[in-house]
């Protein structure tokens, strides 16, 4: 490599398993050799890295969709940055990309896992929020697992997060009759009725469904958009109408939990209503990605679509992001600038 590019990179591993809720204990902030390019791969200085509510499942040992972080290893996921030094044909030096190879300063990435972020459209950090995974994984679940139709009720939970915000809009832009949203704070709450949400509720008010009964009142709901689980699975249960559909995003309500969830209790209902539960990966609505990223560009254009996003500065300060997205400290997207 050339004595002008970086050959030491700093990085955040996972020093040990979290039980329960993470701590600080559990990172540590460590340097390692930056690799020699070989053929087909760039090196990329990381400007954004993702912080996301899957990364606390493969903090565990266990067996899941998603292989578990390796200790005393960097973490990885979600980041964009610029190329430095490239032996491709496919990205050229100043290119932006996206990858999966965040949580550190430096990355020797494949070329072909490598997306290039098209100049202008939106801010780079966009890409990892609106334009990216979190805008699919939005747009795929509630078109295509949720099957939103136009003249739907749709109640979003962690209606103020990344994924959560984008689905009300999304679902306002397509016609639907009511939106609803929960969040955790009157601030959140104010947010969602500013981006168009029809109703919204802080959770920690009343019990939940107390409070979905009151904003969706006789209409009820036709699709749940869980990004909480618990509480909210059961409350959406009891006022979703005969052939509800929920799409079952994220449970964060139980990612620190030790026990089992007491909630949901009533799920026998779904029997009865005839409702269709359905768990997604956005992984698994990749073919979706360019429908999806032609209609996004429209919204965020026009201002159908507007987003935020939480940001911190500092590779070091990447843990405490994490953990404070676990306790809703972000509204929007939560993102570590390098």
């Amino acid at each position: 490599m050339s004595a002008a590019l970086p050959t030491v990179s700093r990085e955040i591993q996972l020093a040990s398993r979290p039980l329960g809720r993470p701590a600080q204990e559990n990172f540590r902030i460590a340097e390692s050799g930056v690799p020699e390019l070989q053929d087909g791969q760039v090196l990329v200085r990381n400007q954004f890295m993702s912080v996301d509510p899957y990364m606390r499942g493969r903090m565990n040992d266990a067996k899941s969709y998603s292989a578990p972080f390796r200790l005393d290893a960097a973490l990885d996921g979600g980041a964009a940055g610029e190329v430095i030094a490239s032996r491709s044909d496919a990205h050229k030096v100043g290119d932006v990309v996206v990858h999966q190879l965040g949580w550190r300063e430096y990355a020797v990435v494949d070329a072909a896992a490598a997306t290039p972020v098209p100049a202008g459209l939106a801010p780079t950090s966009a890409f990892l929020g609106a334009l990216g995974m979190t805008g699919l994984t939005a747009y795929a679940g509630l078109l295509k697992v949720a099957e939103f139709k136009a003249g739907d009720v749709v109640f979003v939970s962690g209606a103020a997060g990344a994924v959560g915000s984008m689905v009300g809009q999304i679902a306002k832009a397509m016609g639907a009759s009511r939106v609803i949203g929960s969040a955790g704070s009157p601030d959140k709450v104010a947010r969602l009725l500013d981006l168009g949400f029809d109703a919204a509720f802080n959770y920690n008010d009343a019990p939940v469904l107390e409070q979905l009964q009151a904003a969706a009142g006789e209409a009820g709901i036709d699709v749940y958009f869980d990004n909480v689980g618990g509480e909210h699975l059961e409350a959406a249960l009891s006022v979703l109408n005969a052939g509800g559909r929920v799409a079952m995003c994220g449970a964060i309500s139980q990612y620190n939990s030790t026990e089992p969830a007491a909630a949901p209790r009533n799920l026998a209902v779904a029997i009865g209503k005839q409702l269709t539960l359905r768990g997604f990966l956005v992984g698994g609505q990749r073919q979706h990605a360019a429908e999806f990223a032609a209609k996004m560009a429209v919204w965020l254009r026009d201002g159908t679509v507007r987003y935020d996003e939480t940001i911190v500065d500092g590779l070091e300060n990447a843990p405490q992001a994490f953990m404070d997205l676990l306790d809703g400290a972000n509204t929007g997207k939560m993102l570590v600038r390098l």
